[in-house]
């Protein structure tokens, strides 16, 4: 599963602001984090603003906080956001489902994509800190805030 760039930078600022719950980050802060545009950022932010899963305070000193609980918001709250994660299946302008072999090729499709779902559903933002600082002690690092890998 490929997810867009929008629910990655997503999902990343949001661990960075639930790793540090007592403080603000701005978007510039957190863009310089990833290497990412501050403006296209700031949309994403945006969006997690209005899902109230962030809070966010203007002007100098302002930023951006977590406003949820980790331990029950999982990576597909946050993926839902940004993307339709529907039935999945067959593309649209593909040809039509009306033979066995796309009907078939569209059920295995529609089960990946439960399955992604599911596990989506599963993990939470605390399993996800867990994970990162895991994964941080097994390369001898002390925990550092999370880093979006440039491909």
């Amino acid at each position: 599963m490929k997810l867009q760039i929008a629910s990655q930078l997503a999902i990343f600022a949001v661990l960075q602001l639930a790793a540090r719950p007592d403080k603000q980050l701005s978007v510039g802060e957190i863009g310089a984090i990833f290497g990412v545009s501050n403006h296209h950022l700031a949309k994403v932010m945006h969006v997690l603003g209005r899902s109230g899963l962030v809070r966010s305070t203007r002007g100098a000193g302002g930023g951006y906080q977590f406003n949820g609980n980790p331990r029950r918001i999982t990576l597909l709250d946050i993926v839902e956001m940004f993307e339709n994660l529907g039935a999945g299946g067959l593309d649209a302008d593909g040809p039509a489902i009306t033979t066995g072999e796309a009907r078939a090729l569209h059920e295995v499709l529609s089960e990946i994509n439960d399955i992604a779902r599911a596990t989506l559903g599963s993990i939470t933002i605390a399993t996800m800190l867990k994970l990162v600082e895991r994964r941080s002690d097994e390369i001898g690092h002390t925990p550092k805030p999370v880093a979006m890998v440039k491909s």
